[in-house]
């Protein structure tokens, strides 16, 4: 990243799990194509690191994002549409193969709504906002919200949040199935690094690796193709020595000592 993409983006390393803040404060961190680029940046950086075995993304201030930043907007017309200065799309940390925990510690609008819904898990902190705010802006779900928040609080509830546009409290968020857990605003952050330390102390790199790529890929597939494919990567993991020490680090009863992701395979 160059200087000026690492003042936009946060990055930390401690007890194999990278912590990623973004970093416009002032703006409640909203959403630039500069700042994109940055977050992506961040996110392949940790990906590659053998050292990092979960990853936390935050945001610095009051707010996780705020959405699109307001004077990007205003400059938007017809026939006049914001740079694209980054060809990887918004599911990139999708394709990131490491378990990636959003710790939203403020107001989530917007794009901020679905960059923490991209996440593979997320937590809150306790009275954070969270909307949609697209219809209210003229806009429509973008970037494939609609179909996550489909899957992951329902087509009633997904329709309800996109159509009115409504903020929602954490706690509100967490009996939809938005968000996974709720914890004191000052608390929230430690909860969301002590589960990401727990991952990367507990469970198989490449287990958790192959287990995120099985259920975003199960998404399109029927219950067949997944168990197909589940005996596949079942037989693969046999293989590897993770699987030993893993029986080993139980009856031992010790932390296990697994190796680090390599690949996916």
């Amino acid at each position: 990243m160059t200087d000026a993409a690492t003042d936009l983006v946060l990055y930390d390393v401690a007890e194999r799990v990278a912590t990623i803040t973004l970093n416009r404060p002032d703006r409640l961190n909203a959403w630039t194509p500069q700042l994109g680029l940055a977050y992506h940046d961040a996110l392949a950086r940790a990906g590659a690191d053998a050292e990092v075995r979960a990853i936390v993304v935050t945001g610095a201030g009051r707010g996780f994002c705020a959405g699109a930043d307001i004077g990007d907007l205003d400059e938007i017309s017809p026939g006049n549409h914001p740079e694209i200065i980054d060809d990887r799309p918004h599911t990139f940390v999708r394709s990131i193969p490491k378990p990636v925990i959003a710790a939203v510690n403020g107001a989530a609008a917007g794009m901020g709504l679905m960059l923490a819904a991209m996440c593979d898990l997320r937590f809150a902190a306790e009275g954070a906002r969270l909307t949609t705010a697209f219809a209210r802006r003229g806009l429509v779900a973008e970037h494939g919200l609609s179909w996550l928040l489909t899957r992951l609080v329902g087509p009633a509830a997904a329709l309800d949040l996109l159509l009115s546009g409504r903020i929602v409290l954490a706690d509100e968020a967490c009996e939809l199935g938005l968000v996974n857990r709720v914890a004191p605003a000052d608390a929230m952050l430690d909860a969301a690094l002590d589960y990401a330390r727990e991952l990367a102390t507990w469970s198989s790199p490449t287990s958790m690796a192959v287990i995120k790529r099985q259920v975003h890929d199960d998404l399109e597939r029927d219950l067949g193709a997944a168990y197909a494919a589940a005996d596949v990567a079942m037989v693969a993991s046999l293989d590897r020595p993770d699987l030993a020490e893993g029986v080993a680090s139980f009856t031992e009863r010790r932390a296990p000592r697994f190796p680090p992701l390599e690949h996916t395979a």
